[in-house]
């Protein structure tokens, strides 16, 4: 009984979901990824594509165009002091585009 009762727990909440789809949806790319990596030549290129994965991810979850802020970070990368790199990351980058047209 316990196991329904849990089971059914949606109909009495409206906030909860009857499936994970919106989960699975999410972390498809992140899955999907994973097995391309396996084929990826070497270890370091498939390290090389999971940090592309992972500021392009960075980059959809800022709202920040991903050619843009490549476009920007390979014009910038070589004159920017390397205490201060961070300022090329996505989040980082969204902030100067908003305070000034790049």
């Amino acid at each position: 009984q316990t196991r329904w009762d849990n089971l059914s727990a949606y109909l009495l909440d409206g906030n909860l979901q009857i499936d994970n789809n919106l989960v699975e949806n999410a972390i498809r790319p992140v899955a999907i990824g994973r097995k391309n990596y396996l084929f990826a030549g070497s270890h370091d290129a498939a390290q090389r594509a999971a940090m592309a994965y992972t500021f392009f991810t960075n980059c959809k979850k800022h709202n920040v165009n991903p050619f843009e802020w490549l476009k920007y970070t390979l014009e910038n990368i070589q004159s920017i002091n390397h205490k201060n790199i961070t300022d090329l990351y996505p989040h980082n980058y969204k902030q100067l585009a908003e305070s000034k047209p790049l």
